[in-house]
């Protein structure tokens, strides 16, 4: 577990070199199919090399939930370890790993960016728009939320948003705790300001790749618009905006880079308060070390 550019993805492929391991992406963004860049996605040569689960299963235009990747994320370790391999989920979704570990059996704490949007859109559309908006998602709590109810009406559709599943279905069931013992690793970073470095230029990098063009075709295809998780994502957003006229190519990059650093920094607010947590920092040996030395400590290796 870790921040965006944190590196887990390089301690993963270097730990599948070497042992047994299969990876489990936890990654909402990875899941769509022509989302490579944006999301960092191991390239085709890795892919190639070393299996990777839960990655490019779902066309952006449709909503995955947080139940869904449980469901197939226990599949894929039941699978993983019944052919003598280890499962190791790797990934910065961190509603994905509690559920997983946990079940659904609270609703989300809130999400300030999601909740922008949402009272962005009323503030141009007004709050009916937002109910209609609800109805299509959660039918039942839009029958119990009058269209006047901007409080309430704006959390039901924010749980639908951050989940993927309606607030009415998660109230109405707990999810599928995982039966298996995880040992939890976390990369954070001794200092935050290194990290913000590492964002700016993995973005860069992203647009020398091609990013723009990337977000380019999912814009013309016509059939996707922005209230979708798939571009919600960090810099589709952004560059979608851009495609629009609503930002100039500068701002686009300016508040990609934004946008990717408040992701860092709610993704450590979860890891502060994560339990059994064991932590590894660059600031110490290797980050490899560190985590070999770990796994080697839970008898995993």
């Amino acid at each position: 577990m870790g921040p965006t550019a944190s590196g887990k993805s390089e301690i993963a492929v270097e730990l599948c070199r070497n042992h047994p391991f299969e990876i489990i992406s936890v990654d909402s963004a990875q899941i769509y199919q022509g989302m490579d860049i944006g999301t960092a996605k191991p390239d085709a040569s890795v892919l190639a090399e070393i299996p990777h689960h839960l990655i490019d299963i779902r066309d952006p235009k449709e909503v995955y939930s947080v139940a869904e990747f449980c469901e197939e994320a226990l599949e894929h370790i039941a699978d993983i370890r019944s052919r003598d391999k280890i499962p190791l989920l790797v990934g910065g979704t961190m509603m994905y790993y509690k559920v997983l570990r946990d079940g659904i059996s609270n609703l989300p704490s809130g999400d300030e960016d999601i909740r922008k949007s949402i009272t962005d859109q009323a503030l141009k559309e007004g709050w009916p728009a937002v109910h209609a908006r609800l109805k299509e998602s959660d039918p039942q709590a839009a029958l119990r939320i009058h269209a006047n109810d901007p409080q309430r009406l704006q959390r039901a559709l924010e749980v639908f948003l951050i989940t993927g599943e309606s607030m009415s279905s998660l109230q109405s069931r707990l999810g599928r705790r995982s039966p298996y013992a995880f040992c939890q690793i976390g990369i954070v970073p001794d200092q935050r300001a290194d990290l913000y470095k590492a964002i700016e230029k993995r973005f860069h990098e992203m647009l020398e790749l091609g990013l723009a063009e990337e977000v380019r075709k999912l814009y013309d295809r016509g059939d996707l618009n922005e209230s979708l998780p798939s571009i919600r994502s960090v810099g589709y957003r952004q560059f979608w905006h851009h495609f629009q006229g609503r930002l100039s190519y500068a701002d686009t990059i300016e508040r990609s880079v934004i946008a990717t650093r408040r992701l860092a920094k709610r993704q450590l607010t979860w890891l502060r308060s994560w339990t059994r947590l064991q932590q590894v920092t660059a600031a110490r040996e290797s980050l490899i070390d560190q985590v070999l030395k770990i796994l080697s400590a839970d008898s995993i290796l």
